[in-house]
């Protein structure tokens, strides 16, 4: 029930609503934040008190004389004036799960408290400079609540919320299914703010791990890398702070698959054996996606002996995983999954026949809304035509790729792929009309 009382140094709800206060904080101009609180009765003394400062300090901000800086102290001024986290560009704070007071619009009649909505709109442009600065927000915000010693008293809904987005696109573009999961991962660090058991704290670092990795996924593929590899990063701090092993294990494997998939296949190597060795010698999910990411890792850097022997490995726990582990979702190892990872695999290595092997098996298991494995599976097929001496029909198919897909999946992961096969064509085939077109269609 404390939350609901008013703190000592409460700003009046009219504040507010009031645009240059509105205006103020959003600005998070605090020398006029104080000014104004105080022409509203509330004093230095009771504003420093409650945030935990000084009443000079505070006097010397309002008066223009010194400055706030830190995120920690910006949020003990939000909570302390019970300002929305929201004005001040914050994730909700924990008061106001549990506050019946409403808050004010901002400019435009957003609701600030809204920050999924906020969100949405923001990557609904693509990943523009503001999206990406709304998503390192979130993200921040979480590494400093995950080094304080606190957790959620509720987990279950975020818990399922972390299964559901495992299951991947289904068909929704991928900025949607970022915004989504970055919605309910904000969510999670006022949760994290208030003194909780250890074995709640291990759950709520596991399912921030889990929508970290998830996320960097989606960043991953819409080939934001330099971002996907800072979330991977806070999934990796989660993952350890969880001590759930296997977990640890796929965010480094689905790490690994950044610099493999975007030039890089020997600093993807050394993560892959990270997560093998995280993982264990025993057949999990994480051990399987490890050996079978290692195996592609070894294919591209030239490594044929390694690369069959992670294959021989990945092919052996494949074997040995029980059903919940072979479900089809990002969390886990399925069949499909498996046959991607081989397809580029002995794709690279020039084992035609063997990777169309794969490449059909994956698209029998792929579902019709799986519409950028079934892409990539596809530029595979058309790298192995390429090898085997077609270079048009190559050319050709990768070209009817491109043209099928949406404007959100033609950037990141697939245009890279296609990228890939055009730089392996030597260069007296480029006057070549495929070619050529292939070309024109990549750099549109």
């Amino acid at each position: 029930m404390d939350d609901l009382r008013p703190s000592p140094a409460q700003v009046p709800h009219r504040l507010l609503t009031d645009p240059s206060f509105v205006r103020a904080v959003q600005n998070r101009d605090f020398t006029a934040v104080f000014a104004m609180a105080r022409e509203n009765e509330i004093s230095f003394y009771r504003i420093g008190e409650a945030c935990g400062m000084k009443a000079e300090r505070v006097s010397k901000i309002a008066r223009g004389e010194a400055r706030v800086t830190t995120l920690v102290t910006i949020e003990r001024v939000a909570d302390a004036l019970r300002i929305p986290g929201a004005l001040l560009g914050l994730a909700a704070r924990p008061w106001e799960h549990s506050s019946p007071t409403p808050h004010a619009e901002s400019d435009d009649g957003e609701d600030p408290m809204n920050r999924r909505h906020l969100l949405r709109g923001a990557l609904a442009a693509g990943l523009t400079g503001t999206a990406l600065t709304a998503l390192t927000d979130t993200r921040q915000s979480l590494d400093l609540a995950l080094a304080a010693d606190t957790a959620p008293a509720d987990l279950s809904d975020l818990e399922a919320a972390a299964e559901a987005y495992g299951y991947g696109y289904h068909g929704q573009s991928p900025t949607r299914v970022l915004a989504d999961i970055a919605g309910d991962f904000a969510d999670l660090r006022p949760f994290l703010d208030s003194p909780q058991p250890v074995a709640t704290r291990i759950r709520v670092c596991r399912a921030a791990g889990q929508m970290a990795g998830m996320i960097a996924i989606v960043l991953h593929d819409l080939g934001a890398r330099k971002e996907a590899r800072k979330w991977f990063a806070t999934a990796s701090t989660a993952a350890k702070e969880s001590g759930d092993r296997q977990l640890h294990g796929w965010v480094l494997a689905r790490e690994a698959m950044v610099p493999l998939n975007y030039g890089a296949p020997q600093a993807a190597a050394l993560l892959a054996e990270q997560a093998r060795q995280a993982a264990g010698n025993r057949p999990t999910a994480a051990a399987t996606l490890a050996a079978a990411v290692a195996a592609r890792a070894y294919a591209l850097s030239h490594q044929p002996e390694q690369a069959r022997q992670a294959v021989a490995a990945a092919d052996a726990f494949m074997e040995r995983l029980d059903a919940g582990a072979r479900a089809d979702t990002w969390l886990t190892h399925g069949e499909q999954k498996h046959h991607v990872h081989l397809s580029h695999s002995f794709t690279a290595l020039g084992d035609t026949r063997s990777a169309r092997e794969s490449q059909q098996r994956a698209l029998e298991l792929s579902a019709p809304t799986s519409t950028m494995t079934r892409s990539l599976l596809t530029i595979d097929g058309a790298a192995c035509f390429h090898h085997d001496g077609d270079t048009e029909q190559a050319c050709q198919g990768t070209v009817a790729v491109l043209d099928s897909l949406p404007a959100d999946y033609r950037t990141g992961l697939v245009h890279r792929r296609a990228m890939d096969l055009y730089r392996s064509i030597p260069t007296y085939h480029h006057r070549e009309v495929a070619v050529r077109e292939l070309r024109d269609v990549l750099a549109a």
